[in-house]
């Protein structure tokens, strides 16, 4: 874990939330409470202005016509990819436009991993993590068994803060080991894993993965501290539109991957000997782009730099720390791994429970029919059976959210908590 200073059981600062909220079209006008942002953020007016605006507007292909309405979508799409760039700390040839992070980590899986694992390679990964960063890791391994090559899958180990175990993580690296598989902000446990105690002592030939799922658009995300080979990003979990993800592949891999969807401006060649790839990112792409979700993520991106990473950093460790206060005192509140149990003030607005007497998705329903709208269950999860791994609502919070919304909160979980123990 990390080293930070003690907790000192203040209260932390917190944004008004009130001029950023009028930036939200939908929470203008409802008395609900929105506490699902790790599900998907509420979109900002100039977003839906973004995907409307495209399609009432100038509609049109990019990257194939010459006539001006083309031409100028091809340099928005570009300059969008530029700014994504600016945004990780990455170039622009490394910055390819997916379907979301779910398509990314499959990309990864297919275009990198088919090329270059061999018989007896093994991936690390955490059973624990999002399905999207498990089920695509399985079913390489099932592709791989159909040519004859048998991969492994090394599971390792979460810690009670909810972070990857980076001592089971460094004694399962072996020679055999080809790819490092993690989570950066667990999507349930609200924990931040970068690795950084294993700087240096990775084999460069081991290629790292991360899930910025949750981290892009909450806190600041440069690829290239994190090592990163290759990182993943949802455009809705940062104020875009949904459909729409970015895939950061590194440089240094780009020789090592093969075209993930050849076909129309896929940049690929065809000469006698087959398909030839060609340049990134175009290697990595294919097909008419979603033009109005990319449109979509600049008009995020905007928003995100108005505001400020740090800002919204600081506000949801804010929110965070003030929901684990008042949840702590109701009676058969168990936490799930994460923030709840760290030795300092810490959160990137996520936090999972559970509470005696009631399942998590009647507790979600009832929370719900109060008007807090939170996620309920398993939380895309792989069953495993391991504890922490139980259904649980999980809140999590975002720069539009406030600090009477968490007190209410807490207190109608505490009015509950009362009635299913009476």
């Amino acid at each position: 874990m990390r080293s930070c200073a003690p907790a000192r059981h203040t209260e932390p600062p917190a944004r008004d939330a009130a001029p950023s909220r009028r930036m939200f079209p939908a929470l203008r006008e409802t008395e609900a409470v929105y506490l699902d942002s790790a599900s998907t953020t509420q979109k900002p007016e100039s977003v839906i202005a973004a995907v409307n605006g495209y399609h009432s507007v100038r509609t049109a292909n990019a990257g194939r016509g010459t006539y001006a309405w083309a031409t100028s979508l091809t340099r928005e799409i570009e300059a969008v990819r530029e700014r994504m760039a600016g945004f990780i700390g990455a170039h622009s040839d490394e910055v390819v436009f997916t379907g979301g992070s779910t398509a990314g980590l499959n990309a990864v899986a297919l275009s990198w991993g088919l090329t270059n694992l061999r018989d007896g390679d093994e991936i690390l990964y955490s059973p624990r993590d999002h399905a999207s960063n498990v089920y695509p890791w399985v079913r390489l391994r099932q592709l791989l068994a159909g040519f004859g090559r048998t991969i492994g899958l090394v599971p390792y180990r979460v810690n009670g803060l909810g972070e990857a175990d980076i001592d089971d993580i460094a004694a399962k690296v072996s020679p055999r080991t080809r790819l490092i598989a993690v989570s950066h902000l667990h999507h349930v446990f609200g924990a931040l894993t970068t690795l950084e105690e294993l700087r240096g002592r990775l084999d460069p030939s081991i290629a790292v993965c991360f899930d910025c799922s949750q981290s892009g658009g909450h806190l600041p995300v440069d690829v290239a501290e994190l090592d990163a080979d290759f990182a993943v990003f949802a455009g809705h979990k940062m104020f875009g539109a949904p459909g729409t993800g970015v895939l950061y592949c590194r440089r240094r891999r780009h020789a090592e991957l093969d075209p993930f969807l050849p076909g129309g401006n896929s940049g690929v060649f065809l000469d006698d000997s087959g398909l030839l790839p060609g340049p990134m990112p175009q290697r990595m792409e294919g097909g008419t782009p979603d033009i109005p979700g990319i449109l979509a993520l600049g008009a995020a991106l905007d928003t995100l730099d108005d505001i400020g990473l740090d800002t919204i950093g600081t506000h949801n460790r804010a929110l965070t720390q003030r929901l684990i206060t008042g949840l702590r005192p109701v009676p058969g509140l168990e936490f799930l791994p994460g923030p709840a149990y760290a030795p300092c003030e810490t959160g990137y607005g996520i936090v999972s429970f559970t509470l005696a007497g009631i399942s998590a998705q009647d507790l979600g329903f009832v929370l719900g029919e109060l008007g807090f709208l939170v996620r309920a269950g398993a939380h895309c999860v792989p069953s495993n059976n391991e504890p922490g791994d139980e259904d649980s609502v999980r809140v999590s919070t975002h720069i539009y959210n406030t600090f009477d919304e968490i007190d209410r909160f807490t207190h109608s979980v505490a009015t509950i908590a009362e009635e299913v123990s009476s």
